[in-house]
């Protein structure tokens, strides 16, 4: 990919890109490690090998130990053992974009073909040309459109399949490895560990929810009817006897800051004792999880790691971390450090 593409974007673009999303779709069931999903062991002696020993590590452990424990004073009930993990920046990289800014971009790509007259015009002549500054020229106008074509005009089922023919191929700009070689292995213990104590685990991202379910249970072990994210309208077609859901190109909702707890609210039922995130997106649910009025647990990953992966936090224009890392210090939530916590970034 050309480095014109790959070159820090601005705030507005990030945010038109992460939350302007897709509508649910249909998968197969997560399978064996030979469908790629993660086989991560949880021991009784350390259910989280790959952080190390401080803490912060000390503290999830108590926490889970404590609040699982029959005869606590904090003990929750396994109905309310909810746990909400952020994706992007929080389960697997994401810089220096979105990694489903790319999938909209190679799609764009893979359309031009049935689009010849998008060589001359904007905003596909931009993305055509790799050329970032003059895709940011086109404002929101062009923004929306780009990710619009790029995510509706078929049906679940046949987004299902695009999404997951991309992840099985595409490779990062910068690392060039498979998006999915680039989730954080501690996390994922975490998410087992949490798992194996009784805890239901639920992907709550500003992610598209379609592109997210196309592969996402494979990779975290996290069913797909427990990812929640942003999404656009769809509508029913009875389609001669053959039933299919198409996605429009509308916005329904968007799963970001606010939206959050109010997506928790309405798709889980349940507020979370345990919420995951990264970034001021994920403030406001951490801050519901807070009021939780069983013993609750808020954590932030904070990228402190220049070599391993990335190392941004207030001023970047991905995962911006600034309100949330203030309110995190004042209220002694978990921060993880990735670069002293971590043994390891990658599975």
């Amino acid at each position: 990919m050309n480095n014109k593409l790959i070159s820090p974007i601005t705030k507005a673009f990030a945010f038109m890109v992460l939350f302007i999303s897709l509508s649910a779709c249909k998968q197969e069931p997560a399978k064996d490690t030979e469908s790629g999903t993660e086989t991560v062991e949880v021991s009784n002696s350390d259910p989280l090998p790959s952080w190390n020993e401080g803490a912060n590590k000390e503290a999830i452990i108590n926490y889970v130990k404590d609040v699982t424990t029959d005869g606590s004073a904090d003990f929750i009930p396994v109905a309310d053992r909810i746990a909400t993990f952020d994706n992007d920046g929080t389960l697997w990289s994401e810089q220096p974009a979105y990694f489903q800014l790319f999938f909209a971009m190679d799609r764009i790509k893979a359309l031009s073909a049935d689009h010849p007259d998008w060589k001359n015009k904007q905003p596909y002549k931009a993305v055509l040309e790799n050329d970032m500054n003059a895709l940011m020229q086109q404002g929101e106008k062009g923004l929306m459109e780009i990710v619009m074509v790029s995510h509706s005009g078929v049906t679940t089922d046949e987004f299902d399949t695009i999404v997951k023919d991309w992840i099985a191929t595409a490779k990062h700009p910068t690392k060039n490895v498979p998006y999915t070689d680039m989730v954080f292995k501690p996390m994922l213990e975490l998410v087992k560990y949490l798992q194996a104590n009784d805890f239901k685990v639920f992907i709550v991202s500003g992610g598209g929810i379609g592109f997210m379910r196309a592969w996402a249970e494979g990779v975290y072990g996290i069913p797909k009817d427990q990812i929640v994210g942003s999404s656009n309208k769809t509508e029913f077609d009875y389609n001669n006897g053959n039933p299919v859901i198409r996605i429009l190109p509308q916005l329904e909702f968007m799963d970001d800051k606010q939206g959050k707890p109010v997506a928790i609210n309405k798709f889980i039922g349940r507020k979370p004792v345990f919420a995951a995130g990264n970034s001021d997106g994920d403030l406001q649910m951490l801050q519901y999880t807070a009021s939780n009025k069983y013993k609750n647990f808020e954590l932030y990953v904070h990228h402190t790691d220049s070599i391993r992966e990335w190392s941004y936090d207030r001023k970047s224009h991905i995962g911006t971390f600034d309100k949330g890392l203030d309110e995190a210090n004042q209220k002694g939530w978990t921060v993880v450090n990735m670069k002293d916590d971590w043994k390891t970034v990658y599975k």
